[in-house]
């Protein structure tokens, strides 16, 4: 039996008017070998060079049919077959031809059936029957389609091979990415050939290849190879890497109104360091999101000198100032209305200065933060004066802050170190005027350390993933009685998937170590009980109990939840609305033999908003015998 084998070395055999203007440039890749520049500017850049998206539609050859037609046309053959052809049929274009005669038209009947063929092929069929027939003599014509596919083409091998430069490295790193591109290619033997599938799966394996080390690679030939008796596909791709690049310089534009310094420190890139697309993009993201910047564009040119290849970085810088006006409401605060404003240089200093003031019934406040431009390291020097007073109903808190110290944030984790001096004056009714070692009447100056650590998938919607953080303080009380402590924080939240929705747990725990006589300030202290930390109680109603029934800070705390979060489904789709399931508990006290919990239970609605998710919750209180209403928005920790 003789062999009828297909070599698709462009696949314009196939069906030229459905493949798209990059397929057939890459099919084409033997005869005259395709360049693919690499990606080299980030999504938010124009790319011209970068390969064609996945699922790039295919050009069709005509639009719509129009409402007069020159005859009709009928397509029979399974779904798949007959969506294509009644899309992309070259039939299809010559029906606004108002004039065509019997003779014109049973030319283009028998030339359909070539176009036929090619088209089914892109779907994998290679030996379909076509019947073309044309129906209605004197009424208008009729040209009926009839397809039989067959058996569809399978893959059989799969040989992907490199030339360039990782086909020869040794390096750990360079091995990884060629084993990577050939264990994650998309067409293993034994799954459906077609032509969508095929090209994408040569430009998903050419993404792989120019995201990292190798901006200049591109695929150097491809062959499919069908045999159609067997109904099988040999696979054959050979990707050229080029050079490995490594990062020069930087190359900035649009710098007038700041530092040229803050370029390379926001963006944290080496000299030296390998080429890394992903890194490039985080740069960039970094740098938007400084505020010194309306916009920015991190990428580098292939064609510069591969061994240090200059950073090209773009900018529009943010005004030297802005003030924003915010209103809201909690059910822990009421309604709220901020005004900030920040100066992002501060004349002689050099420093950005965030001035807020912030209006609310419970918890008025005013502060001012100062920080330097980042050093090489990220690290940056601050200062922090916060004046607030709470009222939680029962006791008034005035409260002062003043703190200096240095500061570290990344994608992941926030480092802190600073000095802090507290100052609390509490009043209201039931408080002991001799008694402010309980009530958070004082002053303390303390050395602080904390560490945040984010490892969640997507904020500010997460979906698993956990964070933890600690806070470590010693210090001492001032005035005429000096007593040393130490306080201590951490906090913890894990996020699960299971089999619909998450379950999410939270644990917090603190202390503080001193003398009982110690009169250590209320802000160093600790309450609970509210809308992000036990729902069922009101804000900051749990704590100790004082004279009369009022509720003051105690030195110890622990609180836990867990919280189940579905997502609403809307014709059998996840919407941005979620159902919650929660229990909260909490306990304050000034032993920790003392603590005894809180507990709420209650469900709530998540909405996925602009500003993060807006959480709406409604809880029972089992101590107070309550049913409460929590409202709040964004994801925190």
């Amino acid at each position: 039996m003789k062999h009828s084998r297909t070599h698709l070395l462009a696949l314009a055999a196939l069906a030229a008017a459905a493949l798209t203007p990059a397929a057939k440039a890459q099919e084409s890749a033997t005869a005259a070998p395709a360049s693919a520049a690499a990606p080299v500017k980030p999504a938010s850049a124009a790319d011209k060079s970068a390969p064609p998206p996945e699922g790039a539609a295919a050009a069709s050859p005509a639009s719509a049919a129009p409402e007069t037609t020159a005859f009709d046309i009928t397509v029979r053959a399974p779904d798949d077959v007959r969506e294509l052809l009644e899309k992309h049929m070259e039939l299809q274009r010559y029906r606004a031809v108002s004039d065509l005669d019997a003779i014109e038209l049973g030319r283009l009947t028998a030339l359909a059936e070539r176009n036929v063929r090619n088209l089914v092929g892109t779907l994998g069929y290679f030996s379909p029957k076509i019947s073309i027939t044309r129906e209605g003599v004197h009424a208008r014509p009729v040209i009926v389609v009839a397809v039989e596919p067959g058996e569809q083409t399978r893959i059989g091998t799969v040989d992907v091979n490199f030339s360039g430069e990782i086909s020869d490295s040794t390096d750990a790193d360079a091995v990884a990415q060629r084993s990577s591109i050939q264990r994650d290619w998309r067409l293993s033997s034994g799954e459906f050939f077609t032509q969508d599938a095929w090209d994408s799966a040569k430009t998903q394996a050419l993404r792989q290849l120019v995201a990292r080390r190798y901006p200049a690679g591109k695929l150097a030939g491809s062959l499919a190879d069908i045999d159609e008796p067997s109904r099988s596909a040999s696979l054959h791709l050979h990707y050229d890497s080029g050079p490995l690049y490594r990062l020069g310089g930087f190359k900035i534009s649009g710098i007038e109104r700041y530092d040229p310094v803050l370029v390379p420190r926001l963006t944290r890139l080496k000299a030296g360091a390998v080429y890394d697309q992903n890194e490039l993009m985080q740069a960039q993201q970094r740098l938007a999101a400084s505020g010194y910047f309306n916009s920015a564009y991190v990428f580098i040119d292939p064609q510069d000198d591969p061994q240090a290849v200059p950073v090209q970085v773009q900018v529009r810088e943010a005004k030297l100032q802005k003030l924003i006006l915010g209103v809201g409401i909690t059910t822990d605060s009421g309604p709220r209305m901020s005004i900030e404003h920040t100066h992002h240089r501060v004349p002689g200093v050099g420093w950005r200065a965030v001035t807020k003031l912030q209006l609310e019934k419970t918890a008025p406040s005013a502060q001012t933060e100062w920080t330097d431009i980042p050093d090489e390291s990220g690290w940056r020097w601050g200062v922090l004066g916060r004046i607030e007073r709470v009222n939680d109903g029962e006791l008034i808190t005035q409260a002062e802050r003043l703190r200096f110290g240095r500061s570290q944030t990344t994608e992941q984790i926030d480092r802190n170190l600073y000095l802090q001096y507290d100052r609390a004056s509490v009043w209201g009714n039931g408080v002991p005027g001799n008694s402010a070692a309980n009530t958070g009447d004082g002053s303390a100056l303390t050395a602080n350390y904390a560490w945040t650590g984010r490892y969640f998938d997507g904020l500010p919607f997460p979906s698993k993933g956990y964070g933890l953080g600690f806070e470590l303080g010693v210090g001492t009380t001032l005035g005429p009685d000096r007593q040393p402590f130490g306080r201590t924080v951490g906090r913890w939240l894990g996020i699960y998937p299971v089999a619909r929705g998450r379950i999410a747990m939270r644990a917090e725990g603190g202390a503080v170590l001193a003398r009982n006589s110690a009169a250590i300030p209320s802000t160093q202290l600790f309450r609970t009980g509210g809308d992000t930390t036990v729902r069922g109680y009101g804000y900051r109603t749990i704590g100790i109990a004082l004279a009369n029934g009022v509720t003051g800070p105690g030195r110890y705390q622990a609180v836990g939840s867990m919280e189940w979060q579905r997502p609403i489904l809307i014709k059998g789709k996840p919407s941005d609305f979620e159902n919650t399931f929660f229990i909260d508990a909490g306990a304050v006290a000034d032993k920790p033999q003392d603590l005894r919990p809180s507990v709420g239970v209650g469900t709530g609605l998540r909405i996925r908003s602009p500003i993060g998710p807006l959480q709406i919750d409604l809880a029972y209180g089992f101590k107070v015998q309550q049913v409460r209403l929590h409202i709040s928005v964004g994801f925190v920790f």
